[in-house]
């Protein structure tokens, strides 16, 4: 019986390459329940304490920092879907002059070294005398995050079928309600896309954020300067928390995609 080589290589080279990713989680995962005082880098024993009381460490500051993360992705997230999702229909509906030049302005962005993008933006800040705060990191992410709704959402705009639009044009319906009814819902699972991908970038962010936040913590930050002296354990609490819920999220949505796909077959 003749082995292909290939039907056991490619599934355990995918299988060594998911636990490679998946160590760094397990570890953060595991060392959350470290008894551990002020560094988390030895095993001390199991401890249910630190995910109980996980504001407790430094009168809060991890907790706060996590809330800027939140409210700073939160605030991004929005106003960057927003306008990418404008941008993008008007992209591929419309005809105007310097189209193509600023779909080029678009990727430059996602183009450039986020080192560049920083210092460009802090050094740009200083020029009109904006104090760096939560505001300029809420602008700095808003911009790179609009070039990622663009390009998401300009996909799902150019798949549209124009004939569905035209069906109600056809039953006398208004621009505004051709719109709301047919094109936002056809829409909304990349405009959904985009977002999720717009928050993520701007919660992971640090190198940008490091650059405009002043005296503002986000949660990447109070990781990278915990690191000198030891993360605490309720960092990594809030970590595994993070990616639970995503976890949770993403398996909700397929078994719920799962199940709707089954109803409708059986209605055909």
């Amino acid at each position: 019986m003749k082995l292909s080589l290939g039907k056991w290589l490619l599934p355990l080279y995918s299988a060594l390459a998911l636990i490679f990713l998946m160590v760094p989680i397990g570890y953060t995962f595991i060392f959350s329940f470290n008894d551990s005082l002020k560094s988390n880098i030895a095993w001390r024993g199991f401890t249910f304490d630190k995910w109980l009381n996980v504001c407790a460490v430094q009168n809060g500051a991890v907790c706060q920092a996590f809330g800027n993360s939140l409210l700073i992705g939160v605030v991004a997230t929005v106003v960057a879907t927003a306008l990418g999702t404008m941008i993008a229909i008007a992209i591929v509906r419309y005809r105007f002059r310097f189209r193509s030049k600023i779909s080029l302005l678009l990727f430059l962005p996602m183009a450039t070294p986020e080192v560049v993008l920083g210092a460009g933006l802090a050094a740009q800040f200083l020029s009109v005398g904006v104090p760096k705060d939560m505001l300029t990191i809420i602008l700095a992410h808003i911009m790179f995050c609009i070039s990622f709704v663009v390009v998401t959402v300009k996909a799902r705009v150019a798949s549209l079928d124009p004939a569905l639009e035209e069906a109600g044009r056809d039953l006398y319906g208004s621009p505004g309600q051709v719109f709301l009814r047919v094109t936002f819902p056809l829409l909304l699972p990349g405009i959904m896309a985009a977002a999720l991908l717009s928050f993520a970038l701007s919660f992971d962010d640090f190198i940008i954020t490091n650059f405009n936040s002043g005296s503002v913590t986000t949660f990447p930050k109070y990781i990278y300067i915990s690191a000198a002296r030891g993360i605490p354990a309720e960092a990594n609490v809030i970590a595994s928390a993070v990616f639970i819920f995503a976890l949770v999220l993403v398996v909700t949505t397929q078994v719920s995609g799962a199940v709707r796909a089954k109803r409708l077959a059986r209605q055909i």
